[in-house]
């Protein structure tokens, strides 16, 4: 094995040698490196067996992406480990939406305390929109009221997606605050 370990010293001989395909150095790559990158996933992702799924999707990641792979850009080890933090990332982002609430579901809601519930046709929404901070309110228009997709909302108001889903995400909370009140 420490002939395997000394065979790729040099950074640039593994890069070679994983843009051939060789096995010996995907073998090399997993061996040498998979401790570290697990370690970022699960930092991120607490249960193990997600863990050891976004592993396997990093590593698979690694091996069909090395061609995109510039060493002038970044050290390997440096661009693996930001592949295994996305992925981590986008998990627990894909996980964390899963339990978000939508307002089509909740808007005929008004006190749960009670489990009342008042019909939806006789819901001012646009009115209430409009108390709604402008970037909120805008968003929420563009998305609920008239159709858009949040990834077109972001478009046609040229913010990050990010940006825009957060900003939904804090007006239906305001929402939700209104009908408990």
């Amino acid at each position: 094995m420490a002939t395997k370990t000394n065979r790729y010293s040099d950074e640039g001989l593994l890069v070679l040698a994983l843009k051939k395909n060789q096995r010996s150095a995907f073998d090399y790559l997993y061996d040498n490196y998979s401790g570290a990158l697990f370690g970022v996933i699960s930092r991120v992702i607490k249960d193990e067996e997600k863990a050891a799924d976004v592993m396997q999707d990093v590593f698979l990641k690694i091996w069909t992406k090395i061609g995109d792979y510039e060493p002038g850009k970044a050290r390997l080890f440096t661009w693996m480990m930001n592949i295994a933090r996305n992925a981590s990332i986008d998990l627990y982002r894909k996980e964390r939406n899963k339990h978000m609430v939508d307002i089509d579901d909740q808007v005929g809601v008004v006190d749960s305390k009670n489990q009342d519930e008042m019909n939806i046709s006789t819901i001012d929404l646009r009115g209430i929109v409009e108390t709604l901070r402008p970037e909120r309110k805008v968003l929420l228009d563009l998305v609920y009221l008239q159709g858009y997709t949040q990834q077109e909302a972001a478009e046609k108001l040229n913010i990050p997606l990010g940006t825009a889903k957060s900003r939904i995400r804090t007006a239906l909370k305001d929402l939700k605050l209104y009908y408990a009140a």
